[in-house]
């Protein structure tokens, strides 16, 4: 296997009301929604449905391209699987509404655990901002939604 393209899609799954987050198997406790990398010859959208099927087994169907990009640092554990001397990666957010939460079909080396969450307690667990900054995005100011509950 080559380096990795440090090009990648967050894919925010969600319903009215919750939030869909993966836990990693590495790093330990990581919580994220649908990411990967493009492969070679994809686009984003290539990516994101590609990754959206393999990650939970849901059909793309409705899947909207937010517009969102992100840039950061690459960071360890992740940095090995750049080819030397790439810091930086390209990310690009998409949403999937479901009409209802459903258990995702899970890949065992990639993912151990799922959780439906409401969109604070998703913005509390996630590991990265850019994954925060879009839940927040979504679903609007989460201490109001917070304070009410």
């Amino acid at each position: 296997m080559g380096y990795k393209i440090p090009k990648s899609v967050l894919i925010l799954v969600h319903t009215t009301a919750q939030v869909l987050l993966l836990e990693r198997v590495r790093p330990q406790g990581f919580w994220q929604s649908v990411t990967g990398s493009l492969e070679p010859g994809e686009d984003w959208r290539q990516a994101a449905e590609r990754e959206l099927g393999e990650e939970t087994g849901f059909a793309a169907t409705g899947l909207i391209d937010t517009g969102v990009r992100n840039r950061f640092p690459i960071v360890p554990p992740w940095s090995e699987r750049y080819a030397p001397g790439v810091k930086e990666n390209e990310e690009r957010i998409f949403t999937l509404c479901l009409a209802r939460t459903a258990p995702p079909r899970l890949r065992p080396e990639e993912h151990c655990a799922f959780a439906w969450l409401s969109p604070a307690e998703a913005a509390e667990r996630c590991g990265s901002w850019t994954n925060r900054n879009a839940i927040i995005r979504l679903f609007g100011n989460l201490d109001a939604g917070r304070a009410a509950s």
